[in-house]
């Protein structure tokens, strides 16, 4: 029988599942306690958008511990953050790794960087969500991990583990086959598709995204969110195309949405499934119902 894993979206990858994902909501204790019931495989945070909240982001977490365990018997949901700053170039992930420090430190289970451009941007911020005795991939297309110690006892508590074997998992998989640390990207940008293939092969990733709404933007349309649902124009579909090639050609796992407006709910699921999008973005309840009928899943939710 396979191990149960901390993150349970690990554990349903390496299953070969589809996982559907909902936002946090608000970040407190009382929030925590009723998400830790949620019908979603993860739960991620919009600090993209709204204001880092570390202090409520770590209430969240506590709360989901003492809701818990989940249906399918595990501590927590998975939790993955997005930050305030982006990945675009070396210096910007290096002036804003305090970000990765803190939102790791408060027990998630993973971070979608956004706005990724460059490879080496990209690089960067896997290294500073790894601790430097980490080898793996060293002097394989990373450098030395650049967290440090003293910030792993809050989130060993949150996953229910010593903090010394925390440091261990605390680690990206699957570059690490024990990691319990997912890294994904958001690659919306015209440059971001130049370099899709690079920024892909980057060691560390689990998965990557498109990003319509930024991506349609730095195609010239000024409404970030026109068009609001496909089909889309020729140069967004090349760019969805060429981004999910990359994720296809270099092992990572592809996170999408699609609203056909002239499709039902389960068309559109279906879409996204015989597109081979693992991580679906924008369902509810409903429509994770429906992909979990389709696929036969038989982890608890």
């Amino acid at each position: 029988m396979a191990k149960k894993r901390i993150n349970r979206c690990i554990e349903l990858l390496e299953q070969g599942e589809i996982l559907y994902y909902a936002g946090t909501g608000e970040l407190t204790y009382e929030n925590g306690l009723e998400q830790s019931k949620t019908w979603a495989d993860f739960l991620i945070t919009d600090f993209e958008h709204y204001s880092f909240d570390v202090t409520g982001l770590t209430n969240f977490m506590r709360g989901l511990v003492d809701g818990g365990p989940t249906r399918s018997g595990h501590r927590t949901p998975t939790v993955i953050s997005t930050l305030p700053s982006n990945a675009r170039t070396v210096s910007e992930v290096h002036a804003n790794a305090w970000q990765v420090r803190q939102v790791l430190s408060a027990g998630v289970h993973g971070i979608l960087h956004t706005h990724a451009r460059q490879a080496d941007a990209v690089r960067a911020f896997v290294e500073s969500c790894r601790y430097p005795f980490q080898t793996i991939g060293v002097g394989k297309g990373l450098g030395e991990g650049q967290r440090g110690a003293g910030g792993q006892g809050l989130p060993s508590e949150i996953w229910g583990i010593d903090s010394r074997d925390y440091v261990k998992v605390a680690d990206p998989w699957p570059l690490n086959p024990d990691g319990e640390l997912l890294l994904g990207l958001k690659l919306e940008s015209r440059e971001s598709v130049a370099n899709a293939d690079h920024i892909a092969s980057t060691p560390g990733l689990a998965f990557a995204e498109w990003g319509p709404g930024d991506m349609a933007m730095s195609y010239g349309y000024g409404d970030g969110h026109y068009p609001p649902n496909p089909p889309y124009p020729d140069e967004l579909e090349n760019a969805r195309h060429a981004i999910k090639k990359a994720c296809d050609d270099n092992g990572l796992f592809f996170l999408g949405s699609w609203d056909d407006k002239s499709l039902s709910e389960k068309e559109n699921i279906q879409f996204l499934l015989d597109w081979g999008v693992r991580l679906i973005s924008g369902s509810v309840e409903s429509g994770a119902a429906i992909g979990r009928s389709i696929t036969g899943r038989s982890m608890p939710v």
